[in-house]
């Protein structure tokens, strides 16, 4: 058949592994995996032997530049070479040379900030642990007991801190798929991250905050040795129940004041799905207050680099900080009661919420979690008067959990 765009990307997998020629492109054809993953190749004979050559994956390889490949590789047997030993020698050549430093810099730019809203943590995790230790070392020379060193040096130092080494699996994941990409790029032909377990056990977290641990909270966080815009993301978070990484994203843009809305556009959500947050009065002091301390900054919660707002690892960190017991640092733990989260805070929400009468669903819709379901897909409801009731309710028991002796409700405390 003469290939087009549509018939290859028709192109499904069958029992086995199967080529369809494209009648317009002599020796051009496209592989199917029997996973249904498609490749063009090139078929030719060099030297009376036929020979065959991969030329790339779809649709990562058009049809258009698949086709002026073949021509290209069809001009080299015409010429007397072998364009398929010809690449072949360059991917070797690339591997030689290839540093580890070279792949962490190509995974950051070329799979990292594309397709991870996270890629500045990968990149925080990459200089810290993997560059100072194999930067300098060709990638293709990195052995699974390297990786399973690293990592346990990881997990070490984790511990000594009084932590679970939760982070070595963190640093196996990164590294995992920056060999992974490294595989796929032809740049390495194995990963060596290959059939290495978790180092650390990681437990389903299931912390949330009784109504009393709520209340020590909110009274004690305005006497924590951190940043004042890291205390009200903490506060917004426990009345919002939003993600802490996009709390900090907030731009003064996405809040209408006077409709008492905060939309977050998808470029900023976690699962790409723009989501509107109703702003109680418990929500609108808090944003007013970071209004205020933020002056004329584009951020809610600006950082202390210019242009830049509070990264999620610096309120991770802030709070951590204040719950230590360490008389060597100075350090005091200011609640007193058993170690919580940021994230913490947004499931505490979420189950008195619940408790308070709100539906698992509706919570569902406040959190932004996507609906699966076959239904899900076809139910397009905005859901914004639930999602406010929803709040609203919230707001009503978090205040009457807030209530002090005298039947005030605890201030922000606007110092």
């Amino acid at each position: 058949m003469r290939l087009t765009d549509s018939k290859v990307k028709g192109l499904r997998a069958k029992g086995s592994r199967y080529i369809e020629w494209d009648d317009g492109c002599p020796g051009l054809g496209v592989r199917v995996s029997v996973a249904g993953k498609r490749s063009f190749i090139y078929m030719f004979r060099f030297e009376h032997r036929a020979r065959m050559m991969t030329l790339g994956p779809y649709p990562t390889l058009t049809l258009s530049d698949a086709r002026g490949k073949a021509s290209m590789a069809r001009g080299k047997v015409e010429k007397g070479v072998d364009p398929g030993l010809e690449l072949t020698t360059g991917k070797k050549a690339v591997r030689e040379a290839y540093t580890v430093m070279n792949l962490v810099e190509d995974y950051i730019e070329r799979h990292a900030k594309r397709k991870k809203r996270s890629w500045k943590e990968d990149e925080r995790v990459l200089n810290k642990d993997v560059i100072p230790r194999w930067g300098r070392r060709k990638a293709k020379s990195i052995t699974r007991l390297d990786v399973v060193n690293l990592l346990d040096e990881v997990r070490d130092r984790a511990e000594a801190r009084g932590g679970k080494g939760v982070q070595a699996n963190r640093t196996l994941e990164i590294i995992r798929k920056m060999f992974n990409f490294a595989v796929g790029r032809s740049i390495l032909e194995h990963s060596p991250c290959l059939v290495i377990e978790r180092p650390a056990k990681e437990n389903r977290r299931d912390r949330v905050l009784s109504e009393k641990e709520i209340k020590i909270f909110w009274e004690n966080i305005n006497k924590c040795r951190m940043e004042a815009g890291t205390r009200l993301v903490l506060k917004l978070q426990l009345v919002t129940m939003q993600r802490k990484g996009e709390l900090v994203q907030i731009e003064k843009a996405d809040i209408d004041l006077k409709s008492r809305w905060w939309t977050q556009p998808k470029e900023k959500v976690k699962n790409n799905q723009a989501h509107r947050v109703w702003l109680t009065d418990m929500a609108m002091e808090i944003i007013e207050k970071a209004m205020e301390i933020s002056e004329d900054s584009r951020w809610l919660f600006p950082g202390r680099v210019e242009d830049k707002f509070i990264t999620p690892q610096a309120v991770d960190h802030a709070l951590r900080k204040v719950q230590i017991n360490d008389t060597r640092q100075n350090l005091v733990d200011i609640f007193k009661i058993p170690r919580f989260t940021p994230h913490d805070l947004r499931r505490t929400g979420a189950t008195h919420a619940t408790g308070a009468g709100v539906s698992r669903f509706i919570i569902g819709k406040v959190l932004n979690h996507i609906d699966q379901s076959v239904t899900g897909r076809y139910d397009l409801h905005e859901y914004d008067a639930e999602i406010q009731q929803a709040l609203e309710t919230w707001a009503r028991k978090l205040e009457y959990i807030l209530i002090g002796e005298k039947g005030k409700l605890i201030s922000l405390q606007r110092k």
